[in-house]
C-alpha cells in the first residue's frame, strides 16, 4: 500500500485511552494505538498527535458539578493531556518508534516547549509529534488545538479517530437508524450542528481548506486504509 498523504495530523479524544476501564488509561489500548500509528510511519508518513485529557477531566462539565472556575478547569483539563501524551510516547518507543512530546504549556522535565519549526523539523526527521496541553489557553478545545496545530505545521489533512464509523445524522450508539455521511461540506456540518468538531475548528479548518476525515480509529487497520487514501468515514472538505 501506498501512502495517499505525506503529512497528518491525528486527534484523538482522551477517550480513546479507556479501553475496560471507566476512568484513566488502559495500557493495552495505548499498545493498540501504537501499534496503527507505527504502521503507517513505516510508509514514511509525517505523524502528528493532539491528544484530549477527558479520561480523567473534562473541564467544562467538572467546571458547572463544582462550581469551579471555568478557566481553571480548562487548565486541569490540558494538564490531563500531558498524562495521555506520555503514555502514548511509552507506547510508541515500546514498539520502537521515536518520538517526541511537545507542550503549549512548559514543563522542562516532561516535554518540550511547542515551536512551530521544531515540531515539523521533528517530522522531518520522521518523528512522531505528540502535542499536549491543547493551545495552552482556557476556553478553547483539544479540536481547536487539533486544527491549529494542523495548519501551523502544514499537514495535509485532519484525521480525526472516534469510536464510530464516521459523522451521522444522530447519535448511532443512541439511534439505531441513524444514518451515516460519507462526504460533508464544512458549511454543511455547522449547519446540521452535527458537532463531531467545535465550530471554531470547524471554521479554522475552513478559511484554510484543510480537509477532515472523521472515521473508527480502533478497528485495526483503519488509519493504514485512511492514509492511503480510502474514504472508509466521513470526508469534510
Amino acid at each position: 500500500m501506498k501512502a495517499k498523504y505525506k503529512r497528518i495530523l491525528l486527534k484523538l479524544s482522551g477517550e480513546a485511552f479507556l479501553g475496560k476501564y471507566s476512568h484513566g488509561i488502559d495500557t493495552s489500548v495505548c499498545a493498540h494505538l501504537a501499534k496503527q500509528i507505527k504502521d503507517i510511519v513505516k510508509l514514511g508518513v509525517e505523524t502528528a498527535l493532539v491528544v484530549g485529557g477527558g479520561n480523567i477531566f473534562r473541564g467544562v462539565p467538572r467546571s458547572k458539578e463544582f462550581q469551579m472556575e471555568r478557566a481553571v478547569a480548562d487548565y486541569m483539563g490540558m494538564l490531563a493531556t500531558v498524562l495521555n501524551g506520555l503514555a502514548l510516547q511509552n507506547a510508541l518507543e515500546n514498539q520502537g518508534v521515536p518520538t517526541r512530546v511537545m507542550t503549549a504549556i512548559q514543563m522542562h522535565q516532561v516535554a518540550e516547549p511547542y515551536i512551530p519549526r521544531r515540531a515539523i523539523r521533528h517530522l522531518e526527521k520522521k518523528r512522531v509529534v505528540i502535542f499536549v496541553a491543547g493551545t495552552g489557553n482556557p476556553y478553547f478545545t483539544t479540536d481547536t488545538a487539533s486544527a491549529l496545530r494542523g495548519v501551523e505545521i502544514d499537514v495535509d489533512i485532519l484525521l480525526k479517530g472516534t469510536k464510530v464509523d464516521g459523522v451521522y445524522c444522530s447519535d448511532p450508539l443512541k439511534n439505531k437508524n441513524a444514518k451515516m455521511f460519507k462526504k460533508l461540506t464544512y458549511m454543511e456540518v455547522i449547519n446540521k450542528e452535527l458537532k463531531i468538531m467545535d465550530t471554531t475548528a470547524i471554521s479554522l479548518c475552513k478559511e484554510n481548506k484543510l480537509p477532515i476525515e472523521v472515521f473508527n480509529f480502533m478497528k485495526p487497520g483503519n488509519l493504514k486504509k485512511v492514509v492511503c487514501g480510502q474514504n472508509i468515514g466521513t470526508f469534510i472538505k
